[in-house]
């Protein structure tokens, strides 16, 4: 276990606000989950914008404050100690999101 590292990612969010018809529609800010012994947890790495009108994303929405490849790209150098390459192949495209640090015990 002191080993372990569980990422939960999720890409299913959905809107602060109701719709039109009393539903709520697909969001913009989600959640990840890093658990396990080797973990450096006890603590929530975010900001929490609140669900004020003014704080919401586009008026609806609540607004992200951290990209989840930055957590997942975190894990894979932290963790599974890849290389910055190979990091960077797993997520084309996010060059300018940087691997999350501190995720991991010393």
């Amino acid at each position: 276990w002191r080993q372990t590292v569980l990422t939960v990612l999720t890409e299913f969010r959905r809107t602060a606000r109701v719709n039109g018809s009393a539903r709520s529609d697909h969001g913009t800010a989600g959640a990840a989950f890093v658990v396990g012994g080797a973990v450096a947890g006890g603590r929530v790495l975010a900001d929490w914008p609140g669900l004020h009108p003014a704080a919401l994303f586009e008026g609806r929405d609540l607004a992200p404050t951290l990209d989840l490849r930055a957590v997942a790209k975190g894990v894979l150098a932290g963790h599974l100690r890849l290389p910055a390459a190979a990091v960077e192949a797993a997520f084309p495209g996010s060059a300018d999101v940087a691997p999350l640090g501190g995720l991991l015990r010393g």
